[in-house]
């Protein structure tokens, strides 16, 4: 029953729902104003044999969801559907964020000329550094002792990688994690936060892996009705849709219950399969 109404019918469904539920987000937790986005993607694997139009390699087959999770209320704000082919910073490049938000990204989505972008559009960023990243430091801050900052560094990229985008100044923080003991290099183009708060925010990134996990093990999207892009694009928009209506029904109804409660109580999975 897939195979035939157009997914976009459901992606613009999916915005109007969206468009219902972002008066009732609550706050992202830091002190610091403007929105926070965590931004990734992730595959839904398919059979290659069955769906051979989503061919990833030899093997495998899969769409990508690609996500701006907004930290104010854990919604799902910025969302493509794309076959898993599709490079992650291709699909960034489209979402419009909002002069004055923080988008948090893993190495994945290194790309310097999208950084400056980001910059020129008062956007900041928060990722993690390339190991062979060419740079030259300008300035060595004052860090604080027992916070775990090692380094507070402003830098100017300055390699190849640039493709004839000017240098860039940007913020060199080095981080070690007391608890994984982990160290971690990131690059932001925010200087006026703490330097633990820089570290604190690309922790909090985690909750866009909670996201993907919460829609593909609770809406079931591992087995599809109908075997056309179409209908994988529809099937996955519908869940995405049931995400918001159950997200809308918890924030109306103040409840404790968590989202994955609320789809074992309802039992959402009979209308999705």
């Amino acid at each position: 029953m897939n195979e035939q109404p157009p997914h976009t019918l459901y992606e613009a469904l999916f915005n109007r729902l969206l468009s219902r539920c972002q008066p009732h987000r609550s706050t992202h937790g830091f002190r610091f104003k403007g929105p926070l986005y965590s931004l990734d993607a992730s595959l839904i694997d398919l059979s290659l044999q069955v769906f051979p139009w989503a061919k990833l390699n030899q093997t495998k087959a899969s769409v990508k969801l690609h996500v701006g999770l907004n930290h104010s209320g854990m919604l799902p704000e910025f969302v493509t559907l794309t076959e898993g082919s599709v490079a992650d910073v291709v699909e960034a490049r489209a979402f419009d964020f909002p002069r004055g938000s923080i988008v948090v990204c893993d190495k994945g989505y290194v790309d310097y000329g999208w950084y400056h972008a980001l910059t020129t559009r008062g956007v900041h960023f928060v990722t993690r550094l390339k190991t062979r990243a060419g740079y030259r430091v300008v300035l060595n801050q004052v860090v604080i002792p027992g916070q775990g900052v090692t380094s507070d560094q402003v830098i100017e990229l300055n390699g190849t990688n640039q493709k004839g985008i000017a240098p860039q100044r940007l913020r060199h923080v080095s981080y070690h994690d007391a608890e994984t003991k982990k160290d971690y290099v990131f690059l932001t183009n925010r200087f006026d936060l703490a330097a633990k708060t820089i570290a604190d925010i690309y922790k909090a990134r985690w909750q866009i892996e909670l996201f993907f996990k919460a829609i593909k093990q609770n809406l079931k999207i591992h087995a599809f009705i109908g075997n056309s892009r179409n209908a994988v694009m529809t099937q996955v928009w519908i869940a995405l849709c049931t995400w918001l209506l159950l997200w809308f029904l918890k924030a109306i109804s103040k409840t404790k219950w968590s989202l994955q409660g609320l789809m074992r109580v309802l039992q959402m999975q009979v209308f999705i399969k």
